[in-house]
């Protein structure tokens, strides 16, 4: 028996309106897309990068300056692949205004990666801790106990201290130069940051770090090993942050150095914890602590009782952990690396060093060290440190910061999740907007100088060395009075001779970049004295 399969007859103009309907739709969704495409704004442009490492391998070692390369090329909004994360570089002050203003509160967020996880005690710091309720509450605790003008005047004492404590160690170098003439310069940066971390220390945990000569105490050289080795490994590109598949293999072995890094400053940190509520517990007549550690402490005490609100943000032993790690990373080397990049210029423009010395003479004269209250009426000098921070940002790349959502910036579009990059060191050095841009010239932030209206507090987008928005550096005013008054104090004690055979012309300057931007060749001189002998005379 033969099968015969056989189809439904369909009215041939019910099948021919059908699929006039199906094409139609088809095609309406095609154009529709087409045109939304079209109207999208473009992605922005850049180079072409590897499989899988994406642009990583074209950074070399000095990111800041291959990326400022590149904006020539492509423009001052560039889209790089870091792995499989988009990345986009703010290469121009127009273009920094309009993710640091503009969008400020859509890039508020960090990017998760491996420091915040496995060194800042999984983002409970104020870096790279989520933006929200937390965020503020911590910020607002350093804010108020140790960045405001009026905390901040409550230590003025401290940073006067440290500073004639280090001039009184460049004397008693230069004594035992007098002695030896065998004896090498000094290197300037060591002395610097013992006298930046001695002051932030005793502020921020009520004693030094260092001893007051900054030698021979184990603690101080343990401390000083691990805010080195934060900064260099901080400033490498780990491959497991952008390549998730390699994190496990880590192969450049940075997650392995973060994780011993890590246990190291806790058990630094629980020993400096234990003597402080120790020494709470047993205050000295007539004192009371008031260093930052003591009050977070104390407020990690009250948190035992119930709380009076809900929303109210708890701190932890941990978060003060992470806050203090934050204060030492951030406010140490930073600062001394720019109090050794101004001297590096003034003593490579002798010129500039003279009229530095004149205005500190006849503001301080030269029977005493500078004091803060002498900072703001020298006008000259003030130029000077602003310069510096224009030519040798201590970050010339700022931290990363995370879209929260598409948007479009500068006509192109700007993907939800990508990374933001402002690179400080070439927005510094656009012929665009600062002539010169490459020659040290302290006179065009003078009155009646190109630039005498602009600042480093984070409104002035061509320079911010501190960064802008929402996301500043918490500690700019304590940096900033801190490299002024470090500064002047070793321009008006000392003139400053370079060792046999060199001469300022030919001063080394190169860069080496980690997480700073610090001298490849730290910066070595001789002190000559140049105040009345009483100047010198520190108790």
């Amino acid at each position: 028996m033969e099968l015969v399969l056989t189809t439904p007859d369909l009215p041939t103009p019910l099948l021919l309106y059908t699929l006039t309907i199906l094409v139609s739709v088809a095609l309406c969704y095609v154009l529709f897309w087409k045109q939304q495409a079209a109207r999208q704004a473009p992605l922005p442009p850049g180079p072409r990068g590897w499989p899988v490492l994406g642009n990583l391998p074209q950074l070399g070692g000095k990111t800041h300056q291959t990326l400022h390369e590149l904006t020539k090329v492509y423009g001052p909004l560039l889209r790089l692949r870091f792995g499989s994360a988009d990345v986009v570089v703010a290469g121009s002050a127009a273009v920094a205004e309009q993710f640091l203003r503009v969008h400020d509160a859509n890039f508020s967020c960090r990017p998760p990666n491996s420091g915040g996880e496995l060194m800042a005690y999984n983002y409970q710091d104020v870096v790279f801790a989520p933006y929200g309720p937390r965020w503020r509450a911590m910020r607002k605790v350093c804010a108020v106990n140790l960045f405001s003008a009026r905390a901040l005047d409550d230590v003025r004492d401290i940073r006067e201290r440290e500073a004639a404590l280090m001039v009184r160690s460049l004397l008693a170098e230069q004594v035992r130069d007098d002695r030896d003439n065998s004896a090498p310069a000094v290197a300037l940066g060591k002395a610097v940051n013992v006298c930046t971390t001695n002051a932030l220390s005793r502020a921020a945990v009520g004693r030094r770090v260092f001893a007051a000569a900054g030698a021979g105490d184990e603690g101080a050289r343990e401390f000083k090993e691990i805010v080195l080795e934060v900064m260099e490994v901080g400033g490498v590109l780990n491959v497991g942050d952008f390549v998730p598949a390699l994190r496990w293999l880590d192969p450049q072995g940075v997650v392995g150095r973060m994780k011993k890094l890590h246990r190291r400053f806790d058990d630094m940190m629980n020993g400096i914890i234990a003597d402080n509520r120790k020494a709470r517990a047993t205050p000295a007549a007539g004192e009371e602590s008031k260093d930052l550690l003591g009050l977070l402490l104390s407020m990690v005490k009250d948190e035992e009782r119930p709380s009076a609100g809900g929303d109210e943000v708890r701190i932890t032993e941990t978060d003060v952990k992470a806050l203090i790690l934050n204060l030492f990373v951030a406010g140490t080397d930073t600062t001394s690396t720019i109090v050794e990049w101004s001297l590096a210029e003034l003593i490579r423009h002798p010129d500039i060093l003279r009229q530095a010395q004149k205005e500190l003479d006849a503001v301080v004269g030269r029977g005493r060290l500078v004091t803060e209250s002498d900072l703001r009426h020298l006008t000259f000098f003030n130029a000077v440190i602003k310069e510096t921070f224009r030519l040798h940002p201590s970050t010339p790349l700022s931290l990363p910061r995370m879209a929260a959502e598409e948007c479009e910036v500068a006509g192109y579009r700007i993907p939800k999740g990508c990374e933001l990059l402002v690179n400080v060191w070439g927005i510094a050095r656009d012929p665009a907007l600062w002539p010169d841009p490459l020659e040290f010239r302290p006179a065009r932030f003078l009155p009646g100088g190109s630039h005498s209206d602009v600042d480093v507090k984070g409104g002035d987008f061509g320079l911010i060395p501190f960064g802008a928005g929402r996301r500043i550096c918490a500690g700019l005013s304590w940096g900033l009075r801190m490299v002024t008054l470090t500064s002047a104090t070793l321009v008006h004690a000392f003139d400053w001779e370079l060792p046999a055979g060199q001469t300022p012309d030919k001063l080394n300057m190169e860069e080496a970049f980690t997480l700073l931007l610090q001298r490849a060749v730290p910066l070595m001189a001789h002190p000559v004295p140049r105040l009345l002998p009483s100047a010198y005379e520190i108790a």
